[in-house]
């Protein structure tokens, strides 16, 4: 079963680089500039085609500016294609930026419940889950402190065990595959197999080849917007390894005749 479609996906956004480089002509002309503005746009995603089928977890790789967290978001919903279509089948849930509406005022265990709300669970379907959360997040002393009050460490730890706790069929994880020390690092890595052996559908964005080349049954390179190339992992991140070994020798070797 399909439960992620990209049919000839292309994504852009506006340009803002004139400013800097023509501020003057910005501020004696701000409607030519406007109109600059408008017609100056960057292609994150460029005729972008591809399915992924339920509990299939696949990496997705490339240099920045590439269109990987681009694609992250067309999936989640929070961005919309220009051109081509996205379909997606079954609740999402998004490890992209951890606590991302968490309130400072709020206490741990408020923040629980406006986080899993934020991301998509009743408040009923939330205080049914709130003693496995604080279970998970071993935060319980603290759950009644204000979160201004946390580390940087506790607050990712709140975030993700509300976000493994929302029971997804399609998991986006950016960057994040383990936080925390040793030993909550080893649980949330434990909670990543749980899903694969539920069939959860996982995508994930990384640059850590190692991640993708071991946690992944697939990868998608994706290479100025566009998809470089769809595989067995070994296949995929060997072709890319020697695209950017080559790109490297190109950049140096252009330094050294300048």
């Amino acid at each position: 079963m399909i439960v992620v479609r990209f049919e000839h996906v292309s994504k852009s956004y506006p340009k803002y680089h004139q400013i800097l480089t023509g501020l003057k002509a910005s501020l004696l002309h701000p409607s030519e500039t406007l109109r600059a503005f408008k017609r100056e746009r960057f292609l994150a995603l460029d005729d972008v085609s591809f399915d992924i089928a339920q509990g299939e977890t696949v990496g997705v790789i490339g240099p920045n500016g590439s269109g990987k967290s681009t694609t992250l978001a067309l999936i989640a919903g929070v961005l919309r294609p220009q051109v081509g279509k996205v379909e997606v089948a079954g609740r999402v849930a998004p490890l992209l930026e951890l606590g991302a509406g968490f309130h400072p005022e709020l206490t741990g265990r408020e923040n629980i419940l406006l986080n899993g709300i934020l991301l998509g669970l009743t408040r009923q379907e939330v205080f049914a889950r709130m003693d496995e959360i604080i279970a998970f997040s071993e935060l319980e002393s603290f759950l009644d402190q204000p979160l201004r009050t946390y580390s940087s460490g506790m607050m990712a730890r709140l975030g993700f065990s509300v976000a493994a706790h929302l029971d997804p069929e399609i998991l986006l994880i950016d960057e994040i595959l383990a936080v925390g020390d040793l030993h909550f690092q080893t649980k949330c890595l434990e909670k990543f197999d749980e899903f694969k052996k539920r069939q959860v559908t996982i995508i994930l964005v990384s640059h850590s080849l190692g991640d993708v080349r071991s946690f992944c049954h697939r990868v998608i390179w994706l290479k100025d917007g566009k998809l470089a190339a769809d595989g067995e992992p070994g296949f995929v991140i060997s072709r890319y390894e020697e695209a950017m070994a080559w790109g490297t020798v190109q950049s140096t070797r252009g330094y050294g005749r300048s």
